[in-house]
């Protein structure tokens, strides 16, 4: 029976996120920190992860890009984005009246602000390490109120002061379900990939030239955050997200040409994309496997002698 860690405690928006990956027969693991979730499935506690990449109104999630950069690499095999709405839990009897504290996870307190200021003004905020950690020590008294997924209610012994709670609305947050390295998922016309880079050298463009290696294939880039290598002051890797498959050859010459050109680059995987209905990955013109099939032929027939 699969197995897969995920950011908990339980009650946690990676909760849910694993919920919609998950078979009904896998079995769920509750994590308190986003490393550890990850560190379970490099150690084969677990088979998979779930867990937070970026949030549409916060961006990325700094826990989950540091951790996926170093150590032994994984893999990402799906992805899952959840809308964020959030729920208000307080311990029973205790109204509007009575919040003096509420908690959450930061992402959390920064997406319900303009909710706050409007129906807990007088509410101090606290960051807990999670929104279900928020919940848990509104039940054993820390904190009056917890921002929290709306699953957290079917967890905790809590009441529901609001629910369909957010200051923004669209907001969305994508999550990565990663395993060990292995067989790829197969190639679906509406995939991801995504790599973390180091750039070899420090100079003037260096960045915006191995852009342009996508650029040239007609390679669709939908996410570049960059992240401190901590041990050195100015040095960054960069993690960038493509429409795409490695399977496809415009994809694979891409990575190469990277590769050649970079200090470091870690393949973090091609994966079907969450939301496919309007966000196809086709070729441009000039870039399809069949375009890159033919030009490798005329090579070959010029190299042999052969007019073209």
């Amino acid at each position: 029976m699969p197995s897969i860690a995920y950011f908990g405690p339980r009650g946690t928006f990676s909760e849910q996120a694993a919920l919609v990956h998950a078979a009904p027969t896998d079995s769920l693991v509750p994590m308190d920190t986003v490393p550890r979730a990850l560190a379970a499935v490099r150690a084969g506690d677990a088979d998979l992860a779930c867990v937070p990449v970026e949030n549409s109104v916060e961006g990325a999630v700094s826990a989950t890009m540091d951790a996926l950069a170093v150590d032994d690499p994984l893999v990402a095999v799906a992805e899952v984005v959840l809308p964020v709405r959030f729920s208000v839990l307080v311990r029973p009897g205790v109204s509007a009246e009575d919040v003096r504290t509420v908690a959450s996870h930061p992402h959390a307190l920064a997406q319900v602000q303009g909710w706050l200021a409007r129906h807990l003004p007088a509410a101090t905020q606290t960051a807990a390490t999670s929104t279900a950690g928020a919940a848990v020590g509104v039940g054993d008294g820390t904190w009056d109120a917890a921002i929290t997924a709306p699953v957290a209610a079917n967890h905790y012994p809590l009441d529901v002061l609001a629910t369909d709670v957010a200051d923004v609305d669209g907001a969305m947050t994508r999550f990565l379900v990663l395993r060990r390295p292995g067989a790829l998922p197969e190639r679906t016309g509406f995939d991801r990939t995504s790599l973390v880079m180091i750039a070899s050298a420090e100079r003037t463009g260096v960045l915006a030239e191995l852009l342009t290696e996508l650029a040239l294939r007609g390679i669709n880039l939908s996410r570049i955050e960059s992240r401190p290598q901590k041990g050195r002051l100015g040095r960054y890797r960069f993690y960038l997200d493509f429409d795409g498959h490695v399977a496809e050859q415009r994809v694979g010459d891409a990575l190469a040409a990277l590769h050649r050109r970079c200090e470091h680059v870690r393949f973090l995987g091609s994966y079907p994309k969450a939301e496919r209905a309007s966000s196809a990955s086709a070729a441009a013109l000039g870039n399809s496997d069949q375009d890159y099939t033919q030009a490798n032929r005329w090579v070959t027939a010029v190299r042999n002698g052969e007019t073209g």
